[in-house]
């Protein structure tokens, strides 16, 4: 009786802590709803930009906004497209005096570094000062530091300027100890998403285009921060080459540095520019980008007619996908209500997806095509954009990329597990089928494909690619026999893909809608954002269903290893062939 008494408090115990967290949860939400934080801007301010979060294309409210930063993930994280917004209005902003790049980790590639660093450019033409700091850089935070005036280095910090690297993970041989056998069936030859699954290292087709590509991506870092040091990009890359900056004098020497100094030294810096040299430090008026937000409205245009800016952001699935993936069902829909919307006369589609499903790709696709024909369709690509990612882009007027965007991959595999040594020598587990024709038991994961299957899956394989290189031809307006040239399969950047036509223009967001403006014949537009971002309450609702309290969870454990996670996750829940890019490539 004791321990039925025990478990029963335990159960209204349990309850009423549920309540009590649901009931902070509402006050918290009602809270951060309704308060209004009215922020002024001092006369002497500087934007202050650290970017010690991930950044996304657009604004994400995370979950427990209201409980403070526990972490860079949980808060409201400001997305490219606000960042952007609030350096654009910082320039003509007679209280901002200027920007001060506090760095020492920035949660983005170099496609949206770029993108960050041209609007930063376009600020100095204010003639307003920009100052750099950090404890120590790497090739990513020194790149957009470089923009600066000034570039200041903590004395006992370092530069990590040494090149790029390009890290491959490889799990074939532990999947042959576990029993594994993964049958992979593809066309292109550079389709290297399946050999983490099938080698122990590279192929030489894949080590080419890898080389080829991260020497593009070095090529154009160089040229540009030899732009704003007054260095030549050949003294750049021999930086880099010997590592120089090993010695962080030498940094200052070589050119890289401006100054060792401690954060309390660049402060008095800051200081004397904003003329405050007889004040302390804790008087300069700095002010964060989050709140900086929210003293001024972005200019989205006016006028009756619209420009739609459509986020198509992560692994492209059947149905409705779940977040960060694109949902083959919900994204169709989308464009098909846009197509129908008199008062949009654009689209800019921004994509940022490695690909995923070849059939999932072609819904898109079909979508796309149909806008296409009523009204322009503008390609923004982010950092990656690739197979299905550039399946999807393949119907567009204009196709607009960074140099360091990561496209191409024109290709298409299936790939098969065989458990038959794990399920039987590993766990003693056999299964016995009866069937009423040959291909009956098709799809069993227990025995290897036999001749047969594998050519019917080969034959799927092929007719898909044949599709694929047939849509990209009637969209880039080339023949098929030069895709499948450029095609097999192989990753290519924005500065590459300008020269073989797959990538019309280099640069971001804002030449994108320059275009669609200009397409569209409209001196004066809307832009609207689409799909509309979760608000807070919604966030917390999907919080408390588990699910981003469980990948939130498995982020915070596997830290750096939670990209491979992802990965195999991915992979193991694909269905179908796959249009997809080796985003396993960690370039560092």
């Amino acid at each position: 009786m004791k321990q039925f008494f025990k478990y029963v408090f335990a159960s209204i115990t349990a309850y009423i802590l549920l309540f009590i967290l649901f009931a902070i949860c509402i006050a918290g939400v009602i809270v951060s709803v309704t308060e209004k934080d009215e922020v002024v801007i001092e006369t002497n301010s500087v934007l202050k930009l650290s970017f010690n979060y991930t950044i996304d294309d657009q604004d994400i409210e995370k979950p427990f906004n209201f409980f403070g930063g526990a972490s860079p993930n949980i808060g409201k994280a400001t997305g490219l497209n606000e960042i952007l917004a609030s350096i654009s209005n910082a320039k003509t902003d007679k209280n901002i005096k200027g920007i001060f790049l506090d760095l020492n980790f920035i949660g983005a590639g170099f496609a949206k570094i770029e993108e960050i660093r041209e609007a930063i450019i376009d600020f100095k033409k204010s003639k307003k000062f920009v100052i750099a700091y950090a404890d120590y850089y790497y090739e990513n935070t020194y790149y957009l530091a470089s923009v600066a005036d000034q570039i200041y280095l903590n004395p006992e910090g370092e530069v990590l300027f040494n090149g790029l690297s390009a890290n491959v993970t490889f799990f074939k041989n532990a999947l042959e100890k576990l029993g594994v056998e993964m049958q992979v069936i593809r066309h292109g030859k550079f389709k290297g998403a399946v050999e983490p699954f099938i080698l122990d290292k590279l192929s030489p087709e894949n080590r080419i285009q890898i080389d080829a590509y991260l020497n593009s991506i070095m090529n154009n870092l160089s040229t540009k921060i030899g732009q704003s040091r007054n260095l030549t990009p050949e003294r750049v890359n021999e930086i880099a080459d010997k590592w120089i900056t090993q010695s962080n004098e030498e940094a200052v020497k070589c050119g890289l540095i401006d100054k060792l100094c401690y954060k309390d030294q660049v402060l008095e810096v800051i200081k004397n520019k904003l003329g405050l040299k007889d004040k302390k430090a804790k008087d300069i008026a700095f002010i964060s980008l989050d709140k900086y937000r929210k003293t001024f409205t972005a200019n989205k245009g006016h006028g009756a007619g619209k420009i739609a800016v459509v986020y198509a952001d992560g692994e492209i699935v059947m149905g409705k996908g779940e977040k960060g993936q694109i949902g083959s069902e919900t994204f169709s829909e989308l464009i098909r209500k846009l197509r129908e919307d008199e008062k949009v006369k654009a689209i800019v589609l921004r994509i940022n997806s490695p690909g995923g499903s070849a059939q999932a790709s072609d819904i898109i696709w079909r979508e796309l095509n149909l806008l296409k024909a009523t009204k322009p369709l503008i390609v923004s690509m982010a950092e990656v954009a690739a197979s299905g990612g550039y399946y999807i882009a393949s119907p567009a007027d204009t196709i607009v990329a960074q140099p360091y965007t990561l496209t191409g991959s024109i290709g298409v595999f299936g790939l098969v597990p065989n458990l038959q040594k794990l399920l039987n020598d590993k766990l003693g587990i056999t299964h016995d089928y009866v069937k009423t024709g040959e291909f009956s038991d098709f799809g069993r994961f227990d025995r290897p494909l036999n001749t047969n299957e594998h050519q019917i899956i080969q034959n799927l394989v092929e007719k898909i690619y044949d599709k694929f290189v047939t849509r990209v031809s009637e969209g880039r307006q080339m023949s098929k026999q030069w895709v499948d040239s450029i095609g097999q399969g192989r990753v290519w950047t924005g500065e590459q893909g300008k020269g073989i036509n797959l990538v019309d223009v280099i640069g971001g967001m804002s030449k994108a809608i320059e275009i669609a403006k200009y397409k569209s014949k409209l001196t004066d537009c809307r832009i609207v954002e689409y799909p509309q971002p979760k608000s807070q309450w919604e966030e917390i609702l999907s919080l408390l269903t588990g699910d981003e309290q469980v990948k939130s969870l498995l982020e915070s454990e596997f830290g750096a290893y939670y990209s491979l996670h992802k990965t195999i996750e991915s992979l193991s829940k694909s269905s179908g062939i796959q249009a997809r890019v080796p985003y396993q490539v960690i370039i560092e």
